[in-house]
């Protein structure tokens, strides 16, 4: 069955049968492996990515689901590697083994658009995904580090 989605700003079709994760539309039909698979039960966060500016967990959402809706991945949240959260993970060293981070990412960046100044206890509650490497210390800095990037470039240009 053929689907229209719209990923990355960019219109696309593919042909897949309707109940496929859209994880696996992402990474083996559309070539965008940034996106990772972790438990498969949406429980680790690994395929984290935004629909509809929502953060969701993509192993588990059949592809029919989100026919239309707009997409982003881990590829599309910067054309150029320079949003806010992925210049504090870089500055923060947040990354370890890295497998999560695209997730982590992912779940930060719709974190900042609903709190652009999140409390400690705001990031705790929605930042739910899985890091092995035990990370989230620092995944919680590089968050208010971003988020006071964000607001600096706010500033500059308002």
């Amino acid at each position: 069955m053929k689907i229209d989605l719209r990923v990355n700003g960019k219109a696309q079709t593919v042909d897949v049968d309707p109940s496929t994760p859209l994880l696996w539309v992402l990474r083996d039909h559309l070539g965008m492996t940034g996106t990772k698979f972790g438990c498969g039960i949406a429980h680790c966060g690994a395929c984290t990515v935004h629909v509809n500016g929502s953060a969701t967990r993509s192993c588990v959402v059949p592809v029919e689901a989100v026919a239309g809706a707009d997409i982003t991945t881990i590829e599309g949240l910067s054309p150029d590697s320079q949003h806010p959260l992925q210049r504090a993970w870089l500055e923060l060293n947040v990354p370890q083994c890295g497998y999560c981070q695209a997730g982590m990412l992912m779940a930060a960046a719709a974190l900042l658009e609903r709190f652009p100044s999140p409390t400690d206890e705001q990031i705790d509650a929605h930042i739910t995904n899985i890091c092995r490497c035990g990370t989230y210390q620092r995944v919680r800095a590089a968050i208010h580090r971003a988020a006071a990037m964000k607001k600096a470039a706010a500033a500059r240009t308002a």
